[in-house]
């Protein structure tokens, strides 16, 4: 009796110069072994030392931009540039919109940069470009040295679209939920981090006068440790970024992806509901691709408001309307959700999105933020450790929920392109969220 072997429908052919090729050969040889730890830990410190600006938690800079909330607030104070103690609100907000506003004009060109020269140039980039600005803007000794130190970082740091193009491409089809939301768990790591450099580690003199003296240089640059804390991991990140592999294919033959040939050889379709590669070379007109990009921008305007009013509600003084906590208090409570964001991120999401999809869970997601964001109001009439332990709550929920609909949206835009148009459809993507993030701090931090 004749035995049935299954034979592949779709031809796979692999260019042994290829560097993409050499990745996708890998995924198919990897296919039952389990999750790819080592293409996890790649992302991770990657995205950590890069950028997750997108969530109060996902890409933007993880340390960098975490780092910042605890403090940015009495930086701007020592400026001296605000009148009023209300107007010091305002001013950081412009400091966090400049980032934005500098992505915004670069994403594009960064992801084109991608598809044409690889993704790993860029990552090594950009890597480099958070050593160099993260470590001036921590020598700020004016508001305007560090609003272009922001904008700087910001435009010449076009990681965020690439490195989740290649987050995608780097795992099988199965594990991109997964690599994708490795991207927000690594934020989560930035906010036990980060916070707790930014909130331990500025101002050394006046917390630790017994090992920092006074008109020392950490007297004179009050910002500098933690930002050359970060800046040192970023360099070591750099050094490791050397080895990680190059996922883009460097051959003009365009074969079709391995995932349809996988799709093909089960007998099932190419376009399911939430994978639907468009062939037009216009991306603009592909739809699966702009309409997730157009709810991505209206929720990062939301989330990033959310974001800088939060910080700056915390700090400010009561009689202002705020909570007069310290920096160490505002790093305690975005530790506890970066805590949390980890552990939600790498054990639960996967199975949930695998169970409903990226759309149905999302749209779950966004209908519970509206309630939970009412309620910040009457937590503020809450004392002592209540405040504490409900706030902190409320934050773990906000940022689940925020990291839910974002590492969604991730998916549906890298599905709904070919690898030759991944870096650009990124870039798009970021360009429009970041133009509305840099509406978002200046307006948030205004109300």
């Amino acid at each position: 009796m004749e035995e049935n072997v299954k034979q592949p429908l779709l031809e796979r052919k692999y260019y042994e110069d290829c560097p993409g090729c050499k990745v996708d050969q890998a995924k198919e040889l990897s296919e039952g072994q389990g999750v790819p730890v080592r293409n996890l830990f790649i992302i991770w410190m990657v995205v950590l030392c890069a950028d997750k600006h997108s969530c109060y938690k996902v890409a933007k800079l993880a340390l960098p931009i975490s780092s910042l909330f605890p403090f940015l607030y009495f930086m701007v104070r020592d400026f001296n540039i605000a009148k009023t103690e209300a107007d010091i609100s305002s001013y950081a907000g412009y400091v966090g919109s400049a980032f934005m506003f500098g992505r915004c004009l670069t994403s594009v060109m960064w992801g084109i940069v991608a598809d044409r020269y690889g993704r790993k140039p860029v990552i090594v980039i950009g890597i480099i470009v958070v050593v160099i600005f993260n470590t001036l803007f921590g020598l700020s000794t004016s508001f305007w040295m560090a609003v272009i130190m922001r904008f700087l970082l910001g435009s010449l740091n076009g990681l965020l679209g690439p490195v989740k193009a290649y987050a995608t491409e780097l795992f099988r089809e199965e594990h991109q939920a997964l690599g994708l939301s490795t991207v927000s768990a690594a934020w989560g790591v930035g906010l036990i981090i980060g916070p707790a450099l930014g909130g331990y580690l500025a101002q050394p003199v006046e917390k630790y006068p017994h090992i920092f003296s006074k008109d020392s240089f950490w007297d004179k640059f009050p910002y500098f440790l933690p930002n050359f804390i970060i800046s040192a991991v970023a360099f070591v990140v750099v050094i490791g970024c050397i080895w990680i592999p190059e996922t883009l294919h460097n051959h003009n033959c365009r074969n079709e992806s391995i995932d349809n040939a996988e799709a093909l050889e089960n007998g099932g379709s190419v376009a399911s509901k939430d994978k639907i590669i468009q062939k037009k070379e216009n991306l603009l007109l592909n739809w699966p691709l702009m309409s997730s990009v157009i709810v991505y921008c209206v929720f990062a305007l939301h989330d990033i408001a959310y974001q800088e009013v939060f910080s700056l509600w915390a700090v400010s003084p009561q009689r202002l309307g705020g909570l007069n906590f310290t920096t160490d208090d505002v790093g305690n409570v975005l530790s506890i959700s970066g805590l949390a964001l980890i552990i939600y991120q790498l054990t639960i999401y996967p199975s949930v999105e695998k169970a409903s999809g990226p759309i149905v869970i999302g749209r779950i997601s966004g209908m519970i933020s509206i309630p939970l964001l009412q309620s910040y109001p009457f937590i503020a009439l809450l004392s002592g450790l209540a405040i504490y332990i409900v706030l902190s709550i409320a934050s773990v929920l906000k940022n689940i929920l925020s990291a839910t609909i974002n590492t969604g949206l991730f998916l549906l835009q890298n599905r709904a392109v070919e690898q030759h148009q991944r870096g650009a459809a990124n870039g798009i993507s970021m360009t429009g969220m970041s133009l509305f993030k840099a509406i978002g701090p200046a307006t948030g931090g205004a109300m």
